[in-house]
């Protein structure tokens, strides 16, 4: 058998994470077993599409390189692969259903069923809807909806459980008096999710539904439907939720906001995704920047490598200390059963750590143009990079070292080397204002004009030597001599800074330096 698995989300808003580990799963057991992994976008909630937020998920999986075999974009035996385009199917099988005695016509009103709901919950016993139609024959229920259309609802056998053999939740049996005759159609002839579904994998041949386990609760109706559609039940594995970071409370957008702390609000700002007029709270409340979607950590600059490392392992491991894998390791490697039938929590510390580690392992070219992008988003260098940027771009990055986790850490501790200081007070008051500090500054300043080569050893050699023999701290005069050429506290290496910048720039910035009233 040749397995065929599908991930289909709905266009809602942007990529979650827990979406796209879901998405992962699912590539990984096809990739594993060569099979056919597809996309179909579930659009049947009219309500709540949004039809701008299609091509931000297909972009995600682009960058992610989570590809699709069957779809939008690449098409396949089995399209069109978006559900508002297929409900001529959906009524078709609805019609089928009710001809072959599973499904039947429904004319109570809604205001009726919630009189009957309210009178059960009064009596403090369950409501199971059964219509007046569920014993009426096949062939009057189809005269009757033909007559006057309405919606139909799928009829629940009586008498056996449903039985679901789940891949990685075990057997779960649900007994039918607890489930009602669900509706399928609506009036209008829009289907609803749980029949439109089945409807689509019975059509795309879908073997095995890989998806949160949220959706087990959808499953018996899912099952009832396969069953009245004569088809194969596909084998079912419902993945334990993803959760919030120290918490046990499903992943959210709204959840994730508490984690927008100073220091990704500090981030952001660095990689200039944001406004800069933007106030922190503004930034934290941003409903196109939040740490829960995929769009968040691909603005940060995140290696796509290290997303899919991370998400694979929420729930999923190789072994009990394997945590950097190589995809084609995953691939290799994936199963259903090493899946746990817990909720995997989400830290977004280790996924920068994760990502941290990737990015040692990157080449330099391509750390040079992974970064070259987000240089230019900052305006601190033109759309021309021409041999002698280029290297100082690599110096930079060298100089950077392992503080660069992600592309817009060059913000962070670097963006000073590609334009004139901007001056922390604090940091003014607190390095150059000591008591000294000028007339040292000063006089180190003339030592720099003679020193040869003007690179980061020599450097350091002669400010060691100049502070043993005037006997003043040599951190006092680094962090004075940092401050002055950079502006900030943070960053690379003083030494690697001053060779970078070279001679001329060095000298200049410090005599700007000496010359600030602040």
């Amino acid at each position: 058998m040749t397995i065929r698995t599908r991930f289909a989300p709905s266009p809602t808003g942007y990529l979650h994470i827990g979406g796209v580990r879901t998405a992962l799963f699912n590539w990984l057991l096809t990739r594993r077993h060569g099979g056919t992994f597809v996309l179909r976008i579930d659009d049947t909630d009219a309500e709540r599409n949004r039809p701008e937020a299609l091509q931000p998920i297909l972009d995600g999986f682009h960058w992610l390189g989570i590809d699709w075999d069957e779809g939008p974009e690449v098409g396949g035996p089995c399209g069109p692969y978006v559900q508002s385009q297929r409900q001529h199917l959906y009524v078709e099988a609805a019609l089928k259903l009710i001809d072959s005695g599973h499904a039947y016509p429904d004319y109570k009103s809604a205001d009726e069923i919630s009189a009957e709901r309210k009178e059960a919950e009064k009596a403090k016993r369950n409501y199971i809807y059964r219509g007046a139609h569920r014993s009426t024959p096949p062939a009057e229920c189809r005269r009757l909806y033909d007559a006057q259309r309405t919606v139909i609802r799928l009829k629940v056998p009586e008498g056996k459980p449903i039985v679901i053999n789940d891949l990685i939740c075990g057997k779960v049996e649900v007994q039918p008096e607890l489930v009602g005759d669900s509706v399928i159609l609506r009036a209008d002839g829009r289907a609803l999710y749980n029949f439109a579904t089945v409807v689509d994998d019975v059509a795309m041949k879908i073997t095995h539904i890989v998806r949160a386990k949220e959706h087990l609760s959808n499953t018996p109706v899912q099952v009832l439907a396969y069953e009245a559609l004569n088809y194969p039940v596909p084998q079912f594995a419902h993945v334990p939720v993803v959760n919030a970071p120290k918490s046990k409370e499903k992943l959210s957008k709204r959840k994730m906001k508490q984690f927008m702390t100073d220091d990704v609000v500090q981030r952001l700002r660095a990689a200039h995704a944001v406004p800069p007029d933007w106030t922190d709270e503004q930034i934290k409340n941003s409903e196109d920047l939040n740490p829960a979607t995929v769009a968040f950590y691909r603005v940060l600059g995140y290696l796509p490598a290290a997303l899919v490392n991370y998400f694979g392992r929420l729930g999923w491991s190789l072994d009990d200390k394997t945590e950097i894998m190589p995809l084609a390791t995953m691939i290799e490697n994936f199963s259903l059963e090493r899946v746990n039938d817990s909720p995997a929590s989400f830290d977004p510390d280790k996924l920068l750590w994760m990502a941290g580690e990737y990015m040692k392992q990157l080449p330099i070219d391509d750390k040079v143009a992974g970064v070259i992008p987000f240089l230019r988003r900052a305006n601190l260098i033109g759309d021309e990079v021409d041999d002698a940027l280029r290297r100082k771009i690599r110096k930079v990055i060298e100089a950077c070292g392992d503080r660069l986790k992600v592309y817009s850490d060059v913000y962070l501790y670097a963006s000073f080397l590609f334009r004139d200081p901007e001056y922390d007070p604090k940091a003014v008051k607190q390095r150059l204002h000591k008591d000294g500090i000028r007339e040292h500054l000063t006089a180190f300043a003339d030592v720099l004009k003679t020193i040869e080569p003007f690179e980061p050893a020599v450097l350091e050699e002669k400010l060691k030597e100049y502070c043993d023999a005037r006997q003043f701290k040599l951190g006092d005069l680094n962090h004075a001599l940092r401050v002055a050429t950079t502006g900030v506290m943070v960053g690379v290496s003083v030494f690697d800074g001053l060779a970078i910048l070279g001679r001329d720039e060095t000298l200049r910035r410090i005599g700007t330096a000496l010359g600030l009233n602040m």
